[in-house]
C-alpha cells in the first residue's frame, strides 16, 4: 500500500509539473525558422501566423529566414535546437517530405525522429500555367502536344512542389518535358510571362493576378479539390489523370522532445489563429487553405507524404545533389 501510494504521489508531481510548465510557457520571445527568403509562400504562412500567436501568447514571435538547399538548412537548425519550445520550425513539403528521397547525399536530419510534430498550418495548390502561345486549354490537350513536341517547365528549384508535380505529370501521362529551375517562384513567372517557358506549376498566389490580366493561362490546379480562389478551374485528377494529388502545405514542428503540455499550448493556439476572421481572409487571398487538426494527424501526414513522394522520385529518376 506505501508503495502504490508513493507511486501516485510521483505521478501527481510529474503531472503538476508538466502543468505548470505549461502555464509558465513562454516567458521570453519565441523564434519561428523559416527555410526560405521573404515573400514567399513559407515567408507569407509564418507571417500570417505569428504576429497573431504572439498576442495570444503574450511574447513576440519573430521570423528568421533561413534560406538554402531548399530548406534543409533552417530545418537541420531547429532539429538540433533545445527541444524548450522557443525554436520552431515552419515546415514545408520540399524540406520535410520530399528531400530526403531526392537528394543523393543523406540529409543532417530525420524527417520523423528529430520533430515534435504541432500542427499542419495550411495547404496551397499549384496552378497549372501555360503561356498564351502555347495552343492548348486543357490537361488533356497539353499531354496530346507534350508527346509531339518538346516542352519545357519552370519552377521556383529542385525539390519543390513545382517540380516534382511536373515529374508527377511526366510519370503519370507518359510525357517527358523538360524541367528549367529558377532562384524562386518569382523568376520562373517572369518567363513565363516573357515565354521563355512554356509552363509552370505556380502557386496560386503569383498565379492568379496573372491569369486575371491574361498573361498567362490557367488550365487546371495540382490539388485534388478544387480551389476556392478559382472554383472555375479545373483539377487535373478530373481533367484526365485521375488520382493526381500534388498538395503543398506547411506546418508547425518543434525539435523532438520538447514537452508534450509545450505541444499541445502551441497547437490549440495556432488553432485559434487560423480560425480568425482577418487571417482566413488573407490566407484565403493567398491560395492557401487553413489545415489545423492534431499532433498526431500532422506527424501521420508527413509519413505519408515521404512515402508518396518517395516513389515519385524513383519511378521520374529525380534526383538532387
Amino acid at each position: 500500500m506505501r508503495t502504490s501510494a508513493l507511486h501516485f504521489c510521483a505521478l501527481s508531481l510529474v503531472l503538476s509539473h508538466a502543468g505548470a510548465h505549461a502555464q509558465e510557457y513562454p516567458t521570453k520571445p519565441i523564434r519561428m525558422i523559416v527555410g526560405f527568403a521573404p515573400g514567399g509562400g513559407t515567408d507569407t504562412t509564418a507571417r500570417a501566423i505569428s504576429a497573431k500567436l504572439g498576442e495570444l501568447v503574450g511574447h513576440q514571435v519573430i521570423i528568421d529566414n533561413r534560406a538554402g538547399a531548399a530548406g534543409n538548412i533552417a530545418t537541420e537548425m531547429v532539429a538540433k535546437a533545445n527541444p524548450d519550445g522557443y525554436t520552431l520550425l515552419l515546415g514545408t513539403i520540399a524540406a520535410l517530405a520530399i528531400n530526403p528521397s531526392l537528394y543523393r547525399t543523406k540529409l543532417p536530419f530525420d524527417s520523423v525522429k528529430d520533430f515534435a510534430p504541432i500542427i499542419q498550418a495550411v495547404d496551397s495548390t499549384n496552378i497549372l500555367s501555360v503561356h498564351p502561345s502555347v495552343p492548348v486549354g486543357t490537361v488533356k490537350e497539353l499531354i496530346a502536344l507534350a508527346k509531339t513536341k518538346s516542352l519545357n517547365y519552370g519552377s521556383s528549384g529542385v525539390g519543390g512542389t513545382g517540380h516534382l508535380a511536373g515529374e508527377l505529370f511526366d510519370t503519370m501521362a507518359g510525357t517527358k518535358m523538360t524541367h528549367v529551375p529558377y532562384k524562386g517562384g518569382g523568376p520562373a513567372m517572369i518567363d513565363l510571362v516573357g515565354g521563355q517557358v512554356q509552363l509552370v506549376y505556380a502557386t496560386a498566389a503569383s498565379a492568379v493576378p496573372m491569369i486575371k490580366a491574361t498573361k498567362i493561362k490557367g488550365i487546371a490546379v495540382t490539388t485534388i479539390k478544387r480551389s476556392a480562389l478559382m472554383p472555375n478551374i479545373p483539377t487535373i485528377a478530373e481533367s484526365g489523370l485521375p488520382g493526381f494529388d500534388a498538395n503543398n502545405w506547411y506546418g508547425l514542428l518543434a525539435p523532438a522532445k520538447t514537452p508534450r503540455a509545450i505541444v499541445m499550448r502551441l497547437n490549440t493556439e495556432v488553432t485559434k489563429v487560423l480560425a480568425m476572421p482577418d487571417v482566413k481572409d488573407f490566407l484565403f487571398n493567398q491560395g492557401l487553405d487553413p489545415a489545423p487538426g492534431t499532433p498526431e494527424k500532422f506527424g501521420a501526414y508527413i509519413k505519408s507524404e515521404m512515402t508518396k513522394w518517395a516513389k515519385v522520385v524513383k519511378d521520374s529518376g529525380a534526383r538532387a545533389d
